[in-house]
Parts: C-alpha cells; sequence; structure tokens
C-alpha cells in the first residue's frame, strides 16, 4: 500500500554508519532495525541488510544498503537545528540508515554514501581500538563536513577497554572522552540512546522545496524483471509517480513507472521530497542509462546546474578474466555489463591472448575486489573463469619520445625505453608498537619509504609509508598480518607515480613465449619469479613424448631454466643378452625419432595447469593434481 507523499525535511535524519573491517556496522544495524520496529522477531536474522549470498558466507558487507527507520525521540531530545521544537513533546523523526563496507578495497562504497549524509556514526571496537580504515573512514567524513558521532561497539566483550578507546578517539576527534557513546551491536545496549544522539546532533537536510527536482544518484542494481532500480537522495524540489524525468549527464528520459523509499524491503510511496532517500524504478534494461553520481531533474522543468558528483574511481589492479570454455565469451561480456552496475567500481575492455582465447581485461580497486568479483561472476552467472596474475598499471616513455600505459605484459614493448614509471600509494600502518622492527623489515623489502611514525597511545604506533602498488596487491596484507600476529591494519591511497628500474620477465615454452604467464617486475625480483614459474610449470604440465625445456627470459637473455623429461619407451626390453651394438642401434633409432618429433611436435598445456600457475593461494595446483 502506498506510503503518503514527501516528509517535512525536519524531521529527516540522513546518516552512515562507517568502521574498520568487523568492527559490528552490520550488527549494529540489525539491532536498530528492531529497536525501531522495521524488522520483526520472526524476520530478523543475522546481517539482516546484507543481501548477497557471498557476504552473509565471508561476514563482510561489500554493497551499501540504505534503509528508512522511524525513531520517537522523547522529550528535549529534538535538535534545534532540525527546526523540532526543543523540549516539546515526543516526535517521531525519519531516520535514513547507510551501512556501508569497511574493507580498503570498498573505499568507493564509502565515499558514495558519505555524499548522501549529513551525519556518520563512526564505530570503534572497543576490544581491538582505532584500526587504519577507521582513521580512513574519519578523514573521508571529514572532508564532507559531516557530523560525527563517536560509537565504541561491543563492550559487552570480556576483552573490552573502552576507557583505554575511548581517550584514543577523544584524542583523534577532538571531542571529551565522556561524549564517546558505550554500545553493543549483540545485545542492544545503549542502541536507543545511540539513536537519540543522531536525532539531537545530526542537523536536517537542507534544500530548496519549489525549486526543479534535483536528486543525487548514489547507488543502483539490476533486478532481472524489473530492470535498473536507481537509488537517490533528493535534494531540492520534489519527484512523484507517471512524471517523465531526465539524466543531466546523459540526457536520457524516462518516465517513472515507481517510486519509494526501502524500509527495509522496497515500499512505493506518493513521491519523494528534499532530504529524502529513495528508489527509482523506470523498466529500464540499459545499465548505461543509469549513471551512479548523475542527476536526476524532471523533464518539464528541468535544474540548470548539475550536483557535484563523485570523481570516477581509479583502478588500481589489473588482471584478464577469461572463460575456460569459450563459447561462454558472450555470456561473459553480459555478465560485467550487468555487475559494472551493481559495482561502479568496475572497468573492463576486451582482451585477446594467444594461450586462452578471448577474454577482458579488467580493472579492480584491490586484490579483494578482484576476488569477490570473479566469485560472483561464476555464482551469479555460471561461468569457469581464469584470471590472469594481477598487475598495475605502467607508463613507458621510449627513446623516440612516444609514451605508452601498459596495464598487460604483452603490450610491454619491446623497443629501446628510456624510463618506466610505476603507481606508488602512501599506506599507513596501525600497530602494537612491540612489532615495528618487523614491519620496517617487511616495507623495506618492499622498497618502501618511511615517511613518518607517530603514537596513538603508549602501546599502539602509526607507521605512514610510501610503496610501489605492484609490491603491496600481491601477498603484502598476509605477511604484514603473520609478522604482526594478525594485530596490524593496513590502509592505502593513491599516492602518484615514480621511476623504477622495471623488466619484462618471457615464460618459453620450447622456445615459444606463453603470454598468459609474462609478468612486469622489479628488475632485483625478476630471477626470483623466472626460478619460481620455471619451477612451478615443471610439476604442472604433463611429460610430452620429447624433452621440453621451460625457460625464463628477460628479452633475449635466459634467466632461468627448468627441463620437462621426455617419455621414453623401453626398446631395449626385448633385448636380452646379445651384443651391445645392437642395443646402441635401437637407441639411436629412438633419439633420432624425438629429435624429429620435437622439430615439429607441438606442447599441450592443460587448462588444470594454466589454472594452477595463475593461481597465488595454491588452491589450483591441487585441481591440476586431482585432474591428472
Amino acid at each position: 500500500m502506498p506510503q503518503p507523499a514527501s516528509t517535512p525535511p525536519g524531521v529527516i535524519r540522513n546518516f552512515c554508519i562507517i568502521a574498520h573491517i568487523d568492527h559490528g556496522k552490520s550488527t549494529l544495524a540489525d539491532r536498530m532495525l528492531q529497536v525501531t520496529g522495521v524488522v520483526g522477531e520472526r524476520q530478523m536474522r543475522a546481517q539482516y541488510l546484507d543481501r548477497m549470498d557471498i557476504e552473509r558466507e565471508r561476514g563482510i558487507t561489500i554493497k551499501s544498503q540504505a534503509v528508512r527507520m522511524p525513531w520517537t525521540a522523547p522529550e528535549g531530545a529534538q535538535s534545534s537545528s532540525g527546526g523540532a521544537a526543543g523540549g516539546g513533546a515526543p516526535r517521531t523523526y525519519i531516520l535514513n540508515m547507510i551501512d556501508t563496507p569497511g574493507h580498503v578495497d570498498f573505499t568507493y562504497e564509502v565515499s558514495r554514501s558519505l555524499a548522501a549524509c549529513e551525519g556518520a556514526v563512526l564505530l570503534v571496537d572497543a576490544a581491538q581500538g582505532i584500526e587504519a580504515q577507521t582513521l580512513a573512514n574519519l578523514y573521508l567524513a571529514m572532508e564532507n563536513d559531516l557530523t560525527i558521532i563517536p560509537v565504541l561497539n561491543k563492550i559487552d566483550l570480556p576483552s573490552a577497554q573502552p576507557e583505554k578507546y575511548a581517550e584514543e578517539i577523544a584524542g583523534l576527534i577532538g571531542c571529551d572522552p565522556t561524549d564517546v557513546l558505550r554500545v553493543s551491536g549483540k545485545t542492544g545496549e545503549g542502541v536507543p540512546e545511540l539513536l537519540d544522539r543522531i536525532v539531537a546532533e545530526i542537523p536536517a537536510p537542507v534544500g530548496d522545496a519549489d525549486a526543479p527536482a534535483r536528486a543525487m544518484i548514489f547507488d543502483s542494481v539490476y533486478d532481472t524483471y524489473r530492470g535498473v532500480v536507481t537509488y537517490v537522495r533528493v535534494v531540492d524540489g520534489s519527484l512523484s509517480p507517471r512524471e517523465r524525468i531526465a539524466m543531466m549527464s546523459t540526457k536520457a528520459t524516462h518516465e517513472l513507472l515507481e517510486i519509494g523509499a526501502i524500509s527495509p524491503e522496497p515500499a512505493p510511496t506518493q513521491g519523494l521530497g528534499v532530504g529524502e532517500v529513495g528508489y527509482l524504478i523506470t523498466g529500464v534494461k540499459d545499465v548505461r542509462q543509469s549513471k551512479v553520481g548523475d542527476t536526476v531533474t524532471g523533464e518539464r522543468r528541468q535544474a540548470t546546474q548539475p550536483l557535484g558528483g563523485y570523481h570516477d574511481p581509479r583502478p588500481m589492479v589489473f588482471s584478464g578474466l577469461f572463460p575456460i570454455d569459450g563459447s561462454d565469451y558472450p555470456i561473459l561480456r553480459d555478465a560485467l555489463d550487468k555487475l559494472k552496475l551493481n559495482d561502479a567500481a568496475l572497468v573492463y575492455e576486451p582482451e585477446t591472448s594467444g594461450a586462452l582465447g578471448f577474454g577482458f581485461r579488467v580493472g579492480f580497486l584491490g586484490m579483494l575486489h578482484l576476488e569477490i568479483v570473479r566469485e560472483r561472476l561464476e555464482r551469479e552467472f555460471n561461468l569457469d573463469l581464469i584470471s590472469t596474475l594481477p598487475n598495475v598499471s605502467y607508463d613507458v616513455r621510449l627513446d623516440d619520445g612516444s609514451e605508452l600505459e601498459v596495464t598487460n605484459p604483452s603490450e610491454f614493448p619491446a623497443g629501446k625505453i628510456a624510463s618506466i614509471t610505476e603507481p606508488v600509494v602512501r599506506g599507513t600502518i596501525l600497530a602494537p608498537s612491540e612489532f615495528i622492527g618487523a614491519i620496517m623489515e617487511l616495507c623495506q623489502s618492499r622498497r618502501g619509504t618511511l615517511l613518518g611514525m607517530d603514537y596513538l597511545s603508549p602501546e599502539r604506533v602509526e607507521l605512514r609509508y610510501t610503496l610501489p602498488l605492484a609490491e603491496i596487491v600481491f601477498d603484502f596484507f598476509d605477511a604484514l598480518k603473520s609478522r604482526t600476529r594478525g594485530y596490524a591494519s593496513l590502509d592505502y591511497e593513491p599516492s602518484g607515480d615514480q621511476e623504477a628500474d622495471l623488466v619484462k620477465v618471457d615464460i618459453l615454452l620450447q622456445g615459444d613465449t606463453v603470454d598468459a604467464f609474462s609478468a612486469i617486475v622489479h628488475r632485483d625480483k625478476a630471477y626470483a619469479y623466472g626460478v619460481q614459474m620455471a619451477g612451478k610449470l615443471k610439476e604442472l604440465i604433463p611429460r610430452q613424448q620429447f624433452e621440453v625445456p621451460v625457460q625464463a627470459a628477460i628479452g633475449s637473455r635466459v634467466i632461468a631454466r627448468e627441463t620437462i623429461r621426455a617419455i621414453r619407451k623401453d626398446v631395449l626390453a626385448k633385448c636380452y643378452g646379445g651384443d651391445i651394438s645392437r642395443k646402441r642401434k635401437l637407441l639411436e633409432k629412438q633419439k633420432e625419432g624425438k629429435k624429429r618429433m620435437k622439430m615439429v611436435g607441438s606442447v599441450e598445456v592443460p587448462q588444470e595447469a594454466f589454472i594452477a600457475a595463475l593461481s597465488q593461494d595454491g588452491s589450483g595446483a591441487e585441481i591440476a593434481k586431482s585432474k591428472k
């Protein structure tokens, strides 16, 4: 049943929850849904707002989720900035909450959510304290001029130290330790007080109700039956069902078939007014028609100035995705199109590989992003994929002055190279002070430069490093966790480019380059990569009728070699006793045959060997062994 038309801006509060991964954002959101009565006991489940199976399995939030909740604030709790009568009778408020991801790879989701809010709940685990992503999200919120409400979660844990971490937070954002709220997302303790604080401190949205409609698209999803569902935050004017709307960047016009709020299931309304957050359905099936960051306005009475959108995300890691079955290429193309709508940070272009066939070069925000996208493609679209070794984007300048961007080792030029620049990130590492030596040793081995070091408290230290992106996208995070017994946290952001001595290492099978195994690495690590890959392939490629050399080379110089021995038939089995010359004649004849075969034979590399050689976690080697 449709809900009433737009709500007065004075009773709306738009806020999001930001925190480091696994600090209890989704659990706190669950308790808010229960306390406000939006979700009953029977419908309630853990991680209610996490809709994807993969989110529930891993216990992480990948997609931001918006939800509308009613909350009646007690007498005297209302905010004077919101236009409510302070100290008057209780009043029901509309709280629009956005639950955001916590991992560094999904910072883009967080930045889009912050642009749709006036305030943010900064959540810190009372047992772990401030971590790297907490700081990154806090700085993002401050850049957006949001009101910050500091909250300590998980105070019910035996290991919680609320007083200690309240002082840390107070020192960071410049408030009093007593202002830091103590809540437990698990038991619900302190959640009503937090909701009252949100009403009291976060300002109401401001906008011109009589101006032409302007609404910002902060997210969108693809529904198989209804087409594109667009999530918007109305800034000026209002939108109502059946009116025609226009997208300001693409100039495309559509009819609004349905408009409504999410509470927490989609509920149609008679319209959305200033400050409201909701969804639009136009029946459009083309995913490119609803661009995140675009401004929606009315077709008849159009706004002249679009809203400030977001900067487009810059992919950090590139990897090739190829279907194991070549006939699945059109399905992969359509799947990436649909996933692009659900994940605006995804960029891709077609690519051809001599070894793997047709596929796509895909840009990701990080290794977890790559892993999640690949898993979603395989699950949601029933595809079997091979992903090539991840690498970053390099700028290469040749001797003749020409420049080109290289995102794939196969694009690496063969001519004389004047210089190569690689992307650099500014990394922030938070860890207990006892691990400083281990962290410094790790960062120096990855060509890192120390920028500075600060003690947040006597036990916790913040280290800032400049690191080449290529050195941290593979296993840096795993190495950091293992050296600090899991206590360190890492956050990084792009910080320009630097020149580096980089080379392309080719892998040759019987003298022919296999493009899928090529990699661009620092000259100091080229030998180690060549030896490792040659050794891996020697184990994975089945023996042929002839001897196969596996070589790693930089240009024309071979730096490592392994040999796959030939399968040899025992031609002397029929010779028992007799003259040695007879045996020698048979062996020479076999040797000639092997030589002829080597000249015309080609090496067959099974698909399982590609999967195993290109997998980083060793699981591919298990697949290859099981298939042999």
